[in-house]
Order: C-alpha cells, then sequence, then structure tokens
C-alpha cells in the first residue's frame, strides 16, 4: 500500500458526494473559506515568511523569492480570485447540446465533474488556493503538491481552508496537500490509475518533462513561457517601451514575462537605444551582433547598461530572471519563423500599426495566446475573468490557455428513450 492511498481513498469519496451538490451548497463552502483566509493571514504570512528567510538563505535567485512571497496585497488577490469564482455560473450540468434521432430517442450532451484531479507545482502559494477552489466549484476533489520552498505557506493555507469547510460542513476531505517532501510522493501521485484522475504540472521545464515522461494518469500539460516580443516600424514606440518594459519587469519570474525582443531592422536603430536606456541598471541585455553593434554605436547610454553577447542557447532560454535577449530580424516573416521555432507555445505579441502585420502575426503564430499591442503578462486566469487558474496550458486538447472552471469539466451523453431496441 502507498503512503498516500488513504488520502485518495478520502479524496475520492468526498468528490463522489461534492459532485452531486448545488451550486449553493458549493459557493457556501467557498464563502467560508474567503473569510478563513481574511481571519487567518497573520498566521499564514508568518507561515510564509518563513519559507521565505529559508529561500533567501538557500540562495534562490530574487526573482523567484518574489513568486514564493505572500503579503496583505496578494492575499487580498487570494480572496477576491474566490469571490469571482463565487459569482460564475456553476459549470456543472449544463447542457451544451441535444437532439431527437429519427428512432425518436433524445439525446443531450451536458457537462460534468472531471473526478479527482492532482496538481504539482513550484514555489507560488497563490496556486494553492487558485486550485482548490476551481476544483471545489468545478465539483472535483484535488490533492495539492507544492515544492518544498513553499511547505510551510501550503500547510497553513490548506489547514485554513479545511477547517472552513468542516465548519459548514461541506466537504473538507475534498482537498488534500502531499507534503512530506519525498520525491517518492510525486512518483506515486503520477501512477495513481484509478485514483487519480487527472494530473497538472505547474512548473518548469524539469517539473513538466518529469511529469510528462513518468504519469500513468492523463496529464494537461502546461507550459514554460519561453515568450516574445516583436517591434514593428509602425508601433508606437513610447507606448512599446512601456509594454517590453512591463513584460519583462513586473514580475520577471513569471511563465509569461518576456524573455526574447524581436526588433525590425527599420526599427532597431531608433528603438533599442531607447528601451536600453530605459532598462539599464535593472534589466542584463543578451544581445545578437547586430543590436550590438547598435548600442557600441549609440550616444548618452548609461553607464550602469550591461550588455553581453547572445548566443544560440538564448533564444530558447526561460530566464525567470531580469535578463533579456534582443535580435534584430528582417521581416515579419522571421519574427514569426524565430517564434514558432524557439517559443513554448505560451503567449507572443506583436507591436505594430500596421493591421496587415497584426492579422499575420495573429494567424501564423503558434501559441495559446497571440496579442497585439498589449503586455502579454495579461496570460492570467484572473485577468481573463476567470477568478483564478490551475495554470496555462500550452497543448491542443482539451483545454489550452488560462484554465478555468471548463478545464475541469468533461461531458456525459443523456439518452432518453420510450422503449427502442437495435435491430
Amino acid at each position: 500500500m502507498g503512503n498516500l492511498d488513504t488520502v485518495f481513498a478520502s479524496l475520492r469519496e468526498a468528490q463522489k458526494a461534492l459532485a452531486l451538490v448545488s451550486r449553493k451548497e458549493k459557493d457556501e463552502g467557498l464563502r467560508a473559506v474567503m473569510k478563513a483566509i481574511d481571519a487567518d493571514r497573520q498566521a499564514i504570512l508568518t507561515a510564509n515568511r518563513l519559507d521565505v528567510e529559508r529561500a533567501r538563505a538557500s540562495g534562490m535567485k530574487e526573482a523567484l523569492v518574489d513568486r514564493l512571497a505572500l503579503n496583505d496585497k496578494r492575499i487580498n488577490e487570494m480572496i477576491d480570485g474566490i469571490d469571482v469564482v463565487i459569482r460564475q455560473d456553476d459549470p456543472i450540468g449544463r447542457v451544451l447540446d441535444g437532439w431527437t434521432l429519427p428512432n425518436g430517442l433524445f439525446i443531450e450532451k451536458i457537462t460534468v465533474p472531471l473526478g479527482t484531479a492532482a496538481i504539482i507545482y513550484e514555489s507560488r502559494p497563490n496556486v494553492t488556493v487558485d486550485a482548490f477552489c476551481l476544483a471545489y466549484k468545478a465539483g472535483c476533489a484535488i490533492l495539492l503538491r507544492g515544492s518544498s520552498a513553499a511547505l510551510e505557506s501550503n500547510r497553513a493555507l490548506v489547514t485554513t481552508m479545511k477547517r472552513a469547510l468542516a465548519e459548514v460542513n461541506r466537504f473538507p476531505d475534498a482537498v488534500a496537500l502531499a507534503d512530506s517532501g519525498s520525491r517518492d510522493e510525486v512518483d506515486e501521485i503520477l501512477t495513481a490509475r484509478g485514483q487519480v484522475d487527472v494530473v497538472i504540472p505547474r512548473g518548469g521545464r524539469d517539473l513538466i518533462r518529469r511529469v510528462v515522461d513518468n504519469a500513468r494518469v492523463p496529464v494537461i500539460e502546461t507550459g514554460e513561457g519561453n515568450c516574445h516580443i516583436y517591434v514593428e516600424p509602425s508601433a508606437d514606440f513610447e507606448s512599446a517601451l512601456a509594454i517590453v518594459e512591463n513584460a519583462k519587469i513586473q514580475k520577471p519570474g513569471a511563465c509569461n514575462a518576456v524573455e526574447t525582443l524581436l526588433v525590425h531592422r527599420d526599427a532597431a536603430h531608433q528603438f533599442i537605444p531607447l528601451l536600453a536606456k530605459r532598462l539599464a541598471g535593472r534589466v542584463l541585455l543578451r544581445c545578437c551582433d547586430r543590436s550590438r553593434a547598435i548600442l557600441a554605436g549609440a550616444k548618452d547610454l548609461p553607464a550602469a547598461l550591461k550588455v553581453e553577447a547572445a548566443a544560440e542557447a538564448d533564444w530558447e532560454t526561460e530566464y525567470l530572471d531580469y535578463i533579456l535577449a534582443i535580435k534584430v530580424v528582417d521581416t515579419l516573416d522571421e519574427a514569426i519563423s524565430h517564434i514558432n521555432r524557439y517559443g513554448t507555445k505560451h503567449s507572443e505579441a506583436i507591436l505594430t500599426n500596421n493591421l496587415a502585420s497584426s492579422q499575420e502575426f495573429e494567424r501564423r503564430v503558434d501559441a495559446a495566446c497571440v496579442y497585439t499591442n498589449a503586455s502579454i503578462r495579461f496570460t492570467d486566469g484572473g485577468q481573463f475573468g476567470f477568478g483564478a487558474e490551475l495554470g496555462i496550458s500550452t497543448q491542443k486538447f482539451h483545454a489550452r490557455g488560462p484554465m478555468g472552471l471548463e478545464a475541469l469539466t468533461t461531458i456525459k451523453y443523456r439518452v432518453r428513450g420510450t422503449g427502442q431496441i437495435r435491430e
């Protein structure tokens, strides 16, 4: 018997019951959790400080420490996210289609819960709350397996959520935390056929590859974010500078931060020095030969500017840090080809005032989210109006892009007859 067998059994029993209750009952449970997180915020913040102190002592880079850290604003965002989920319609029991066959059989296609989910994720404690509230509203039980870096934060959050659900008698066993910290625990989840219906990895390349390569249960694959922004000569440069700055600096440890900037040759001599001045002292620039030559010939660049030569590996790297690769391209077609070769099918943007260019970019770039004249930092379930997200799927079946409630549903065909038999 595995160490998690009892947990799996408890989750599945709770899910069977949760799948049958009304929206009102589920929303009552979520409201109780909202209030409890607010009431317990100091205990949650205290637990989080232990994680942050341990992370810094271990040498974790500051951009990743930022992903781990909680404060009052981020706890308020968790609470607001639950509120948005509460206000959304119940995703379960919706009739998607219906028709009558010539023999009189009436068929309806309806939504039902996906079942018992497991999410394996890194660092971010907000995922603990996001994943729970989406799963709960969708009638699913969920096993949370966060990283050891956020262990104390996750324990505090799950303790609060389970207590709140128990106090209102709303299925506290529908959520559980795998918190031993053992790698064997992950292997046990990945091989739990018949006990776990789906596994969702959320994190960097190594985590996602491990889950995909070793899982014996279905996986919804979320992707690393090697994301690009392409600047055309027709772009509004002042707006473009603000967009690139936001996409790199606002949260560099996020999977939808920009990692590579592509600049059309006719915009490069003006735009790249402007951007270098804007980012100097804050971002290391890894430049192709052409962009480095442009900066070498530019005037009045700040002494704090740091520039290095880009290597081939830079085009395929998700830095999750204050580093930006820059490449000059000759055409829109070259930019699209570069993105489709090196991108991770996550979030890509074009900055342009040429309608034909934006339409061509949107049509040909292979990514879950394609932007025109906006920061790619909006690829987020909360920003898309979902309240929360399970992750950002870069695969092409079941779910793609930010995953909200619908990603945790599947379908059932309800067939009603009047005694028909097949001849």
